[in-house]
């Protein structure tokens, strides 16, 4: 359900009504908690439900951040439509490797809930202020939420392989990587190399 709402957000945002855009935003953050929450409690959660749900989220967000770059573009009041374009780009690609850093830790066997931008300080991060406030002015104060997000999805992907670092790689001092680590990390190599 959650992907079908941010379509709705990227298509709001797209159309330049930004304040809808973050109703349906924030809507989708709500909506990703239920969906959860209810295939939990009906016992219906899966490994492939988990993996499926994570595959719409990325999909939900490259919806949200092209009708967003679509705002910056076509708005009359945008100064800088490229300027907004890039850092539309630069926050999906970061919120991507956010996503990726994560998942491929978990892969390993590692813990790696870490980082000041997951996914539910994004929603609100973004979703708040442009419902409170509109973009601002020629689209500026979307623009500085969209950079603030950049930076956040660029720092939280820096303490993410700063975490796995420390977790997977033996320190100076010849501590060995914590319990469970190695035999992952041998795990993931290719077979017969």
């Amino acid at each position: 359900a959650s992907v079908v709402v941010l379509f709705g957000s990227g298509a709001a945002f797209g159309a330049g009504y930004p304040r809808w855009g973050a109703v349906w935003l924030l809507l989708s953050g709500i909506f990703d908690v239920l969906d959860g929450a209810v295939a939990r409690r009906g016992g219906t959660a899966s490994a492939f439900g988990a993996f499926f749900d994570s595959t719409l989220d990325r999909l939900g967000e490259a919806a949200l951040f092209s009708g967003i770059a679509i705002y910056f573009v076509t708005t009359a009041g945008q100064r800088w439509p490229i300027l907004g374009l890039g850092v539309s780009l630069l926050a999906l690609s970061g919120s991507f490797l956010v996503s990726y850093t994560r998942a491929r830790a978990e892969g390993l066997g590692l813990d790696c809930r870490v980082g000041i931008a997951q996914r539910p300080e994004r929603i609100v991060g973004l979703g708040l202020p442009t419902l409170l406030f509109g973009a601002g002015p020629h689209g500026w104060l979307l623009l500085g939420l969209m950079l603030a997000l950049a930076a956040a999805n660029t720092i939280t992907v820096i303490q993410r392989v700063a975490h796995v670092y420390r977790l997977t790689v033996p320190s100076a001092s010849g501590t060995r990587p914590r319990v469970g680590v190695a035999a992952a990390v041998v795990d993931a190599t290719p077979k017969g190399r």
